[in-house]
């Protein structure tokens, strides 16, 4: 899984000029078809999405290129899920969440699952990449729970990327340089975040 800009045209033009590279090696990703088409839910409506593939032309292997809107495996965009940790980090409850997102309950109790299972790790990534960012940081107190203080981090570390590269990152919501800097993992179950090089947020190395 490789996350890139949600601007259809612009990844295809990258990857037809050899400017996207594989996570794994470092070669050059070129087009090698479409991954599913599916629906992610928006705070409003739906996103269409349907992910290029790619494939190494040293290593041979296949990408999905994700889209910074998504996150794997979860059928609401980052955005929306970010609403929800931000909530819950704030003091809400599932339920709570729930309501004000229009979600089931037990959907938005996985995503706070999930978070708070890592939210150790992810405190302690996002700390290390705000400051290596930003060495003038100066990292958050204590926000009244790991789940706070992951949520915290994250916030700062999207920002601070977001302030020295600029461009196209200041669109984004703070979720969605998140989904970036994880290539779309930031739920995932097996392995703390792994942050990519954040001066080629896009090329995938």
């Amino acid at each position: 899984m490789l996350t890139v800009e949600a601007d259809a045209g612009s990844v295809e033009a990258r990857l037809r000029s050899g400017g996207a590279f594989c996570p794994d090696c470092g070669g050059v990703l070129a087009p090698w078809g479409f991954a599913r088409l599916r629906w992610l839910r928006a705070v409003t409506g739906q996103v269409r999405l349907r992910p290029r593939r790619a494939r190494c032309s040293s290593c041979g292997r296949s990408h999905v290129l994700l889209p910074a809107v998504a996150l794997a495996r979860r059928a609401d965009c980052a955005a929306v899920i970010g609403v929800g940790l931000e909530a819950k980090a704030a003091g809400h409850g599932h339920r709570w969440i729930a309501r004000v997102l229009g979600r089931a309950a037990g959907t938005v109790r996985g995503w706070l699952r999930r978070f708070a299972g890592r939210a150790e790790p992810v405190r302690a990534a996002f700390t290390a990449l705000a400051v290596r960012v930003d060495p003038d940081c100066v990292p958050a107190g204590p926000a009244g729970s790991d789940f706070a203080d992951a949520v915290t981090a994250v916030r700062a570390a999207a920002m601070a990327v977001a302030r020295r590269w600029g461009g196209r990152l200041l669109t984004l919501s703070v979720w969605q340089v998140a989904a970036a800097l994880t290539h779309g993992g930031l739920l995932l179950a097996s392995a703390p975040p792994v942050l990519t090089n954040t001066s080629h947020l896009w090329a995938g190395r």
